[in-house]
Formats: structure tokens, sequence, C-alpha cells
């Protein structure tokens, strides 16, 4: 399968302002979009793909001038892979408060000329849905063949399933949610507070010192890291494996707490890749997104009853070892759906990888798509 090669970002600027679910508005934002593939006469064949914590816009292919920077998806999206870009138009969209081109928080405030910072107003996953139908009307699109995301990204594809009914044909998704467990609003509160306690956080108005929190970035991004990977998986890739010198055979303990086990050097270069290119702000804005999405709240917790308009196809997939979003989350989702006849296909696949198994290369997960896409393709001829 051929990569979709280089492809090039645009930003979109909408004036009219977006009312947020907080109360709060904004007067005027920009949001990053990339497209890939080509819009056919009738617009129907247009896909939104939704992005999950720390992705962006960039879904496939490569930048002329950054050829290593890879989409995040690009093993899924391109020609002749299982959501094909010779069949589809493909949007990606860069969600609000985001830290890669989108208004957020290290935007200039146009009140004060100043960066936004702490003052950014909190973004929900349904204030995204909402930037993202004014994306699909500047491209002409009413109704997308499908919308996709994994992760986060699920939770926004399931979003415009309840919020626009009438503008998805089918709904995908993978490794997500209808809404936190308790457990997974901790974690995410862990983080948070590792963030706020910085000493170089200064209330969000880091920017202004000069300086970024990376300590609380590092501890951020270590504690999600960990709830990405399954035990299985961890366990093959280090094990109780101690980090040899370079160049050396030492296998001792140094009795010390500098890193000693090969977990722990890899969970602190992931720490510190992620502060390098990460901003902190965004990712409480984030993480508090995700806290707040629970679609079945304004029903009594009765998510059958909040799915009762929805009127799309569903896949729902899971993975096995995913501990982060647990397949009897999803199954919670499906049996809902089915609650109200919804044509539903559900897999749930044994894959060790965790959470991250739905960025991964795993045939089976592919090969789902791949049909699934199949068929949404023959209605699109249709």
């Amino acid at each position: 399968m051929e990569s979709i090669g280089i492809v090039a970002p645009q930003r979109m600027h909408f004036t009219e302002p977006l009312a947020l679910r907080s109360g709060a508005s904004l007067a005027g934002y920009d949001l990053m979009v990339e497209t890939y593939g080509t819009l056919n006469a009738e617009r129907s064949n247009a896909v939104l793909v939704c992005h999950a914590l720390n992705a962006s816009h960039h879904v496939a292919g490569v930048y002329a001038d950054d050829p290593k920077n890879v989409g995040w998806w690009d093993n899924l999206v391109g020609p002749g892979k299982p959501l094909d870009t010779n069949r589809f138009f493909v949007i990606g969209v860069n969600n609000l408060g985001s830290c890669f081109g989108s208004t957020g928080p290290m935007s200039l405030d146009p009140a004060t000329g100043k960066p936004y910072g702490a003052r950014f107003p909190v973004v929900t996953v349904e204030d995204w849905v909402n930037a993202q139908a004014r994306v699909a009307d500047a491209f002409g699109i009413e109704r997308f063949a499908a919308v996709m995301g994994g992760s986060l990204g699920g939770m926004q594809a399931l979003a415009w399933s309840l919020m626009y009914p009438d503008r998805v044909g089918h709904c995908i998704v993978i490794a997500s949610t209808p809404k936190l467990s308790a457990q997974n609003i901790a974690f995410n509160e862990v983080a948070r507070s590792a963030i706020l306690s910085d000493p170089d956080f200064h209330g969000g108005d880091y920017y202004a010192h000069g300086v970024k929190p990376r300590r609380g970035l590092r501890v951020a991004r270590m504690i999600g890291h960990i709830t990405y990977l399954s035990d299985d998986d961890m366990a093959t890739k280090f094990g109780r494996a101690l980090r040899r010198p370079a160049g050396g055979t030492d296998d001792e303990y140094h009795f010390s707490f500098d890193v000693e086990f090969e977990v722990e050097s890899y969970l602190r270069y992931q720490g510190d890749k992620f502060a390098d290119y990460f901003d902190a702000n965004t990712y409480l804005l984030i993480t508090r997104a995700l806290d707040y999405f629970d679609p079945a709240k304004a029903f009594d917790g009765d998510l059958t009853a909040a799915l009762a308009h929805t009127r799309a196809q569903y896949l729902v997939a899971s993975f096995t070892t995913d501990w982060r979003f647990a397949p009897t989350r999803s199954r919670e989702l499906v049996k809902a759906l089915l609650d109200h006849k919804r044509r539903v296909t559900y897999a749930e696949i044994d894959a060790p990888h965790g959470h991250d198994a739905f960025l991964l290369d795993d045939a089976r997960y592919h090969n789902v798509l791949r049909a699934y896409y199949e068929r949404i393709a023959e209605e699109v001829r249709a």
C-alpha cells in the first residue's frame, strides 16, 4: 500500500461567534484542517476523522519540509488502505484549545494582544463537534458518509451521531466509551495536578515568564502512558530488565533513585518528548473535556434514552486488553443502540497492546475497518 505522500494543512478562519457549553463564547477562531482524496460531485464521500488527546489534524501523509512527521493514522488512511483515499474524501480537524495551530491557549487574545493562557475558555466534546460542523458547511458537505475516531475521537464521533443525526451516515467508534469511569477521571486529575503544582506553571500564564511547566507535563504524560499499555504488553517489551550502561554489561542494582529499569527509561523518554511539543494548558483543557463527556447525564444516566434520536449505522470496536476504555464500555454502547434497533457492527479484538492498539497495525482490526468501509463505498456509489 502506498503512502498518500506530501500533504499540506490549511488554516480556516471563522468569524461567526461560537457559543460554548460553559456559557462563554469565542468571537472568532481558526481551525487547522487537512484533507486527503477528492470530494465527489455529490459531496457524498466525505469522512471526518476526529483526533484523540495528543493528536491533530495531521492524520496521514508527510510534510514537504518535515518528512519525518508522519500522520498519526497514516497506517489506516491513504490509497488502498482501510480508509481508502482513492474512494473517500477525508478531513482531519485540529480541535479548539489544541496547540497545533487551531485557536487555543497559546493564541493571542484579540482583547489583550497577549496569549490567552489560563483565560482560554473550557471546551467540551460538544463544542468541538459544533466547530467541526462549520468546517463541513464550508466544504458544502451536508452529510458525512462516516465520522470516525478512536479514544477521545470516538467520543466526538458518537456526539456527532447524537447532535447532528441527519448529517452522519455511519458512526465509527473505536477504543472509546460513552463516559469516563471514576478511575479514568482520577487518572486525569493526578495528571492535571502534576501540571498545576509545577512551579513553572504560573497559574497558566507561563508564556509571559518565558518558561514551560516541563516537569508537570513529563509526569502527566508518564501517568497517561501507563494507562495506554496493557500489563502483558509492558511485560513483553520491558519485563524487569535493567538498563545497562552504554556499551556495558552491568546487570546489578545500583541502589539509587536514578533510572535502573528499562520501563523507567521508556517512560522518562516519552515524558521528555511530550514536554517538548505539547502545551500544558491544552493538556488541562482536553483532559477536562474527556471528564465532562456524558451524553446520558441529561437523561438521568439512561444511555438508551440518550440515543433515542440517533439515525446512523454504527461500527463499534474494542480491544480485549484495553483497561483504560474496556470492552465492557463498548458493549454498553452497543446494547443501548440495539435497544433502538439500530444497525450495529461490533468487533472485540483480541490484541495484546492495550488502549494504544487502535493506533497500531493489527491485521484483524484493519480488516474489520476495510470491510466496513467497503460497505460504505458501495452505498456512496449507489
